[in-house]
């Protein structure tokens, strides 16, 4: 039997604002609309705005080539910091570019090549002041391991070099590709946690493989795993080199030294980035007068002189091996790409300015397209540098254009003093700036803050180490994604209650102090509600309203007749939800309950009224705060002749409420 109750005296003058319908929009400016919100968050062309063409003009080429925006002010006291920066770098990129050209398994040229030319691009087209361009470890250690596979390094360099420079040019077109197609949020679905695991990893595995230089070993396992290397090591202890095993640990400990003295006082942050240098010049120095090459210390050897040669005709685009080439090139972009842009990031931060990602992933990606014509391989922004670059009071990307200079100089004139350079210095070097990749202190931050990331930390290492670094690049995406279809499948839910003495409602289980209404359950929906989440969510709405009602049994408290959902945090609805509220609604009439929401948005109204939705569960039980469905609810309540039987679904609150 249906009871009609009437707002008395004291609830006459109370008028709650309804939640309205956003107007209708034409479907083309709402599709624009999103458009523009996914691809352009940043709003480029604000500035196009009520300008002259010529002005539009200038400020596009202002836009794609950031150096012509800033040239025009550029100072002599700028470029007297600029100059001294570079310098330093470039006493780091020379040994650094040596070093990791062989651990790609290239000649050690290709490494001072790639230190030359693409930071000259990224000087035109980068948005960041301190990054410094060069090679890193693991892409170089990827790139190593992927195409080795399928082509052994030794035995047909020249087909591997030309897959090399085949990889690095689409690695380019795919890091260009994402920034003029605005897609640069796809680099964030690599998390924090994922790419501290695959770093600390790949980290492991690049100075388990400098063993073979620091042991003197000329036979060694192409594969990365700690098995098979440490199998490769201990099967071959009769052919340790002790004089190179010596000189290894007294460089890498020479250069640990150096990075902790430079740690603790970082006014002295030059003695750590000259210290690689420092160690070339001396291993040389030492090899030449002691002739330890022809005691087991292996040498670089013969180093071609002059400037990079055009590598064009060596791009492999008819080769059998292109598939493997293109794969190569798109997963060691994805790395480069995340390295380059957190760490760009991370020092405009500390300097209180904006990089654009979009444009770092078009000079990123131009930047690799050139280097692959002209015999450089895939290049971005290593931390070390960035830091040293940084530490030397770099103010523009100037620095990057010092710096490739004095590689040209190096090049052309400086060669043939490397020809006596231990091979041991060049695996202590890559050894000393690997520990510092291992950030184990962050992996015990995520530990105490979020299980769940330190979980996807572990696996994606370990993948690394005892897989490969394919096999940890898997398992760091799929968790990656894991996490991100549990946050969409399983949102949170909770109860509200009461603050005393306030209008406020929050989680119960937060908030000690927070009581529930009586006769009144309020469930907070945390996320939007799709197609992914919509069965679950009817599932944990009916079960959090069966263990309230099971409460209530078990006291003397009215009973449950109100379902309020604060519709607050669910900033979307699609079809799958409508029909999850329309069948929540069903159960609920079934029990004798009524349903209520608070605080719909504006999207998730338009939907529910084109869908009757709001027919179906009615206006006036549309709320625009908890506060205002709960003293509606409780004015029904209070008055109801009969407050121990449950009032008729029918019963509705005057149009006042």
């Amino acid at each position: 039997m249906g009871i009609h109750v009437d707002f008395d005296d004291q609830y006459s003058h109370h008028h709650y604002q309804r939640v309205e319908i956003p107007p209708p929009k034409p479907f083309l400016k709402t599709l624009k609309s999103n458009v523009k919100e996914t691809l352009f968050p940043d709003d480029p062309f604000r500035k196009f705005k009520n300008q002259p063409l010529s002005k539009k003009i200038s400020l596009g080429f202002q836009y794609f080539v950031p150096i012509l925006d800033w040239a025009p002010r550029y100072t002599l006291q700028l470029f007297k910091a600029d100059i001294i920066a570079g310098i330093t770098i470039a006493s780091l990129a020379v040994p650094q570019g040596i070093s990791y050209a062989g651990l790609a398994n290239l000649p050690p040229v290709i490494g001072l090549y790639s230190s030359f030319v693409p930071p000259l691009i990224y000087a035109m087209l980068g948005s960041s002041k301190h990054l410094a361009i060069g090679n890193v470890a693991v892409p170089s250690l990827l790139i190593s391991a992927m195409l080795g596979k399928v082509v052994n390094p030794h035995e047909n360099p020249k087909l591997y070099l030309q897959l090399v420079f085949t990889a690095t040019f689409f690695a380019g077109v795919f890091q260009a590709s994402l920034g003029f197609l605005r897609l640069g949020f796809m680099v964030d679905f690599l998390s924090h946690a994922t790419i501290l695991g695959f770093m600390g990893g790949a980290a492991t595995v690049v100075c388990l493989q400098q063993l073979k230089g620091i042991l003197g070993l000329v036979h060694f396992t192409h594969q990365t795993d700690i098995v098979s290397v440490m199998t490769s090591i201990f099967t071959q202890i009769h052919q340790w080199r002790w004089e190179s095993g010596v000189l290894g640990c007294c460089f890498l400990f020479f250069l640990l030294l150096t990075r902790y003295f430079s740690k603790m006082k970082p006014k002295f942050f030059w003695i750590s980035a000259m210290a690689p240098l420092t160690s070339v010049i001396l291993g040389s120095v030492l090899v030449y007068f002691t002739h330890a090459e022809k005691n087991g210390v292996q040498v670089i050897g013969h180093l071609k002189k002059g400037i990079n040669p055009p590598s064009y005709s060596e791009l492999a685009f008819s080769s059998q091996y292109l598939a493997i080439a293109i794969k190569t090139g798109v997963v060691t972009s994805i790395i480069s790409l995340a390295e380059g842009i957190a760490v760009g990031r991370s020092f405009a931060i500390l300097e209180n300015y904006d990089i654009d990602g979009n444009k770092e992933m078009i000079a990123f990606g131009l930047m690799n397209i050139v280097g692959s014509c002209t015999s450089c391989y895939l290049t971005t922004g290593p931390f070390s540098r960035t830091a040293v670059n940084y530490n030397a009071g770099c103010k523009t990307t100037v620095s990057n254009i010092v710096m490739s200079i004095a590689v040209m100089i190096t090049l052309l004139l400086l060669t043939p003093l490397f020809h006596y350079t231990p091979l041991v210095v060049l695996s202590s070097i890559i050894i000393s700036a690997m520990l510092g990749i291992i950030d184990y202190n962050a992996a015990i931050h995520l530990w105490k803050v979020d299980k769940y990331d330190f979980l996807v930390c572990i696996s994606s290492y370990i993948g690394v180490v005892f897989g490969s670094v394919e096999v940890g690049l898997i398992v760091a995406v799929a968790m990656s994604l894991l996490r991100i279809l549990l946050f969409v499948a399983r949102p949170k839910t909770f109860v509200l209650g009461k603050i005393p003495n306030s209008m406020t409602y929050r989680n119960i289980e937060q908030y000690s102090a927070a009581s529930s209404v009586p006769g009144v359950l309020i469930i907070h929906i945390d996320s939007p509600i799709y197609f992914a989440n919509a069965s679950y969510l009817r599932e944990r709405i009916s079960r959090w309203i069966d263990e309230e009602e099971e409460k209530q049994r078990n006291s003397t408290e009215i009973e449950l007749q109100y379902v309020i959902l604060d519709m607050s945090a669910v900033g979307n609805i699609d079809t799958s939800g409508i029909s999850m509220l329309e069948e929540v609604k069903r159960n609920a009439d079934r029990r004798c309950l009524k349903v209520l929401l608070a605080n719909p948005g504006g999207e998730v109204m338009k939907k529910l009224d084109k869908s009757n939705f709001i027919d179906k569960i009615g206006k006036e039980w549309i709320y625009l705060t908890i506060g205002e469905a709960v003293n509606a609810c409780n004015y029904v309540l209070h008055n109801c002749k009969f407050q121990s039987k449950r009032i008729d679904s029918s019963v509705t609150p005057d149009d006042n409420v």
